[in-house]
């Protein structure tokens, strides 16, 4: 994070870039989950930091109209909404840049029975045996997004291709929000899955998934975002394939999606 008064000797697109990074920045650290050296360390409360940033960008020459009262609006606001006010000016700075967020975010709080009064939780609530294994995914938004879905899912542990994109990578933990630190996850070969659980695969021209008999324990083999699942991994998903029926012309869904799309069902069948 950088002094309100150096944001201030800044000037048009590196000034809004440096305040969509900050903003950004205190929004993980508000959640509590801030990467390693970007935590607010400033003797000022962090309320008062926010309030000063968001006074830098209000004196925006490009800030519109509606931008700036809404913004206003959320600085009266008592208490203050600290993400709210954070979320908001960093989103509406990303559209001053002509960029716009990766992916819409649906934060819900901690509750499963290992969280604390704090909201610190102690221990996650998982189907044992419930896997996913990520083959070759590439996009860090991507595989922080199934990191995500497999932890709000009750998935046990993630497994991850020798050629998958590193889960520690920034941009893969900022996208996992917290739960790449949170789930288990180790790295292996498809020779090396366990040998005792079903293997199955997400993949086109297989059973329904309507139809399809998901295991009570397993692993679900989702592909990469060129190439889909491999055909040594088909080879290895002896349980079976399982496809989700589409309707569009295009029939293609992003990886995360789809795999969200097949861990609710899953769930249900668990249930």
């Amino acid at each position: 994070m950088i002094e309100p008064g150096k944001l201030f000797q800044l000037e048009g697109g590196q000034k809004r870039r440096k305040l969509a990074l900050t903003f950004g920045a205190l929004e993980r650290d508000i959640l509590g989950i801030a990467e390693k050296g970007t935590e607010y360390n400033y003797s000022l409360p962090r309320a008062e930091y926010i309030k000063q940033v968001a006074a830098v960008l209000l004196r925006d020459p490009k800030l519109s109209k509606d931008a700036g009262a809404r913004i206003r609006a959320l600085l009266a606001a008592e208490p203050l909404d600290e993400l709210r006010l954070c979320n908001y000016a960093r989103n509406t700075l990303l559209e001053l840049l002509g960029t716009f967020p990766a992916e819409w975010d649906l934060v819900i709080a901690p509750h499963s029975p290992g969280t604390a009064e704090d909201g610190t939780v102690r221990a996650r609530d998982f189907f044992p045996g419930v896997c996913v294994y990520a083959e070759d995914i590439r996009s860090p938004f991507n595989i922080g997004s199934i990191f995500r879905t497999a932890e709000a899912m009750g998935a046990e542990k993630v497994l991850i291709s020798p050629h998958c994109i590193d889960p520690t990578q920034p941009r893969a933990i900022r996208s996992g929000m917290g739960c790449i630190e949170t789930m288990g996850w180790e790295r292996c070969g498809l020779d090396q899955l366990p040998a005792d659980l079903p293997v199955f695969a997400l993949e086109t021209g297989g059973t329904d998934i309507n139809d399809f008999v998901f295991p009570k324990q397993g692993i679900c083999i989702i592909g990469s975002e060129e190439l889909g699942v491999s055909p040594e991994a088909l080879a290895r998903a002896t349980y079976g394939t399982v496809t989700i029926p589409m309707k569009g012309l295009k029939a293609s869904l992003n990886v995360g999606v789809a795999f969200g799309i097949l861990m609710q069902k899953w769930v249900e069948s668990l249930s």
